[in-house]
């Protein structure tokens, strides 16, 4: 049996940057079922960094963690992070107000939204379909980041490996006990870990890690998102195309690698599962393009699916449970698990080993009770 001071299950965004975090302060094993990093939610994500999603807490968790993405630790990773791309929220006329009170909710964290009308926003994506039912009116937030989640997963690994640490990849999880004081893991192949603190980062598998260990489960509700890739038009430069979403849920677009992403931004109801789409969704996909810009979507390039996992108030959660000594949750990062994994790195770290909860967090009106697994557990 391999022991640690600290063992974190899930090798995704949510559990590698608290592994990294925590690293500092002891030894950590990181165990993923999966044999990549990041392989299902992490890895499928438009890696995208602004405040138009959420509500005012998530978006305090996005402020925060923006001075990491912009200048990361020294040694996490050879590369950039993020790369500054501005945020386009566009409205049709029923939309305008949820488009007023989003411009009002970002300008709490920033100071660069500015109103845009029809033209100034054919100007930035020559292909919006607008005027009439069509989009009307937008607003634009310059200090959105476009992020290298690869470049932040391989970096957190390399942090927790060069403190001594293990990220263990291809290693599910048979069974959770706890004995003598200590976690233990134990997967099919017989193989133990055992530590006195575990973290469960286990993504839409965190309800039922925590049902194997006799914990009461959070209700996660796990969501499927589908994505296509879209060729541009013909001789149109697209590199500086900004994201560009409605300002209600409904269809996202934005380019990448010399194509276009986009996204019907659907939540399906799902069970844990490695997500394939679905052809309704891809039909969706595909006809919100052609309801929101004047592309003709005459094929799709490449298509995929991922999870999101939201608990009831959509907002991430972390900390200890309060019915099973040294067991500490970290779920329900939803969609915004990579744009806010800083912070609740450092939120993790200061909880697990009992420091004070982070000055700048509360500043942006991030307070414990917002985030600690007590909300979810009434009567506990």
């Amino acid at each position: 049996m391999q022991t640690s001071d600290v063992l974190v299950i899930g090798g995704g965004i949510a559990g590698l940057s608290a592994a990294a975090a925590l690293s500092a302060h002891g030894s950590v094993t990181v165990i993923e079922a999966e044999s990549a990093l990041g392989y299902h939610s992490s890895g499928r994500s438009a890696t995208f960094c602004h405040y138009g999603i959420g509500d005012a807490t998530v978006r305090g968790l996005t402020s925060y963690s923006r001075a990491f993405f912009q200048n990361p630790p020294e040694g996490l990773s050879d590369y950039p992070l993020a790369k500054a791309k501005a945020a386009l929220f566009i409205a049709t006329e029923a939309m305008l107000p949820q488009l007023a009170e989003l411009s009002v909710s970002m300008q709490r964290f920033t100071d660069t939204v500015t109103d845009v009308d029809v033209p100034q926003m054919l100007d930035l994506v020559p292909v919006l379909r607008t005027g009439g039912e069509a989009i009307v009116a937008g607003v634009v937030d310059s200090s959105g980041l476009k992020l290298d989640t690869n470049a932040m997963l391989q970096g957190y690994a390399r942090v927790v490996r060069h403190s001594g640490g293990q990220v263990i990849t291809g290693k599910r999880v048979g069974g959770v006990e706890r004995r003598d004081g200590l976690w233990r893991v134990t997967a099919p192949d017989g193989s133990q870990y055992a530590a006195p603190v575990l973290i469960n980062a286990a993504g839409a598998w965190a309800d039922a890690i925590a049902q194997l260990a006799g914990v009461r489960p959070l209700g996660l509700a796990p969501k499927r998102r589908t994505m296509i890739v879209i060729d541009p038009p013909a001789g149109i430069e697209i590199a500086d195309w900004p994201f560009t979403k409605t300002v209600t849920d409904e269809f996202y677009i934005l380019p990448d690698s010399g194509r276009l992403m986009a996204s019907p931004v659907d939540e399906v109801p799902s069970e844990p599962c490695d997500a394939q789409p679905e052809d309704y969704d891809l039909a969706l996909a595909a006809w919100r393009a052609e309801q929101f810009t004047t592309l003709p979507v005459q094929r799709i390039a490449h298509k995929w699916a991922g999870l999101r996992s939201f608990v009831a108030d959509r907002v991430p959660t972390a900390g200890f449970a309060p019915d099973a000594p040294g067991f500490f949750w970290l779920a329900g990062q939803g969609g915004y698990g990579i744009q806010t994994a800083p912070a609740m790195a450092a939120i993790v770290a200061a909880l697990a080993t009992g420091n004070t909860w982070p000055d700048k967090l509360t500043a942006l009106g991030v307070a414990p009770a917002q985030i600690l697994p007590e909300r979810l557990l009434a009567g506990t």
